[in-house]
């Protein structure tokens, strides 16, 4: 008479077990399977300004500021003024800091910033705003690897990358060519901008003007050349290569 109470016990203690596996297996199935949501990134902001009264926005990537929008800055941080040099001869000739406008072309509105032959951003009277230099090639590399570069690529020449270049360039037509904008999301903050280049010889490349972005490197790579990079409208990684000084590039800075 004893036996049947402690099947019965026994039977209604399975149940309550498989009952409690089978709500466990249910919460894994309409929970655990969920997709979680990576927690928004929140972008951190500032400005800076420099000598000339410029103020230009600037962003956090990883643990270093950089300048977001191109320098246009024509004097120096003692006051002291930039050469602006527009003739070819002059330009192709010359060994002291020196700037120029795409093209000349002081009527055209939208111009990212000014170019500026590498001998502009090694002087010693300083070109960048107080408390910020212009970057050397670690530094860019550094940038590049807080977006998921990879450091074996980084220090490559060439087409490096995946998408990095994408994450660096401002996503609107304002910045690049319009019909091939879609290899630009800004995911950075960086802003890139296609303000083009001038070549050593003084003429300017093309197209260049909002479709491709050059910036120097304060890093040398021989006594004629330093390092620099690139982007282009049709491109989704990041161009890192050295070669004359007499270009005329974009400039970003980083803070000290």
């Amino acid at each position: 008479m004893e036996i049947l109470p402690t099947r019965f016990y026994l039977l209604r203690t399975e149940m309550k077990i498989t009952n409690v596996i089978t709500i466990f297996l249910l919460g894994i199935f309409f929970f655990g399977c969920e997709p979680k949501e990576d927690p928004e990134r929140t972008i951190e902001t500032g400005t800076v300004t420099d000598i000339d009264g410029n103020v230009y926005k600037t962003v956090k990537i990883g643990d270093q500021w950089w300048m977001a929008e191109n320098l246009n800055v024509k004097k120096y941080r003692d006051g002291t003024f930039l050469q602006n040099i527009e003739n070819e001869n002059d330009w192709s000739t010359a060994t002291i800091g020196a700037y120029c406008v795409y093209e000349n072309r002081h009527d055209l509105t939208g111009i990212p910033g000014q170019l500026y032959n590498w001998f502009a951003i090694n002087n010693a009277k300083g070109l960048a705003p107080d408390g910020w230099h212009i970057p050397t090639d670690d530094e860019w590399q550094k940038l590049e690897q807080a977006i998921g570069m990879s450091s074996t690529d980084a220090m490559r020449n060439g087409w490096r990358g995946t998408n990095e270049g994408e994450k660096l360039k401002l996503a609107s037509p304002n910045g690049w060519t319009k019909f091939e904008n879609v290899w630009s999301t800004n995911e950075s903050g960086f802003t890139a901008l296609a303000g083009g280049c001038r070549l050593p010889d003084a003429t300017y490349g093309q197209p260049a003007l909002f479709s491709t972005g050059f910036w120097w490197t304060l890093t040398e790579s021989n006594p004629d050349e330093a390092f620099y990079r690139y982007l282009d409208y049709k491109n989704r990684n990041v161009f890192r290569n050295h070669d004359s000084k007499k270009y005329g590039f974009s400039v970003r800075c980083v803070k000290d």
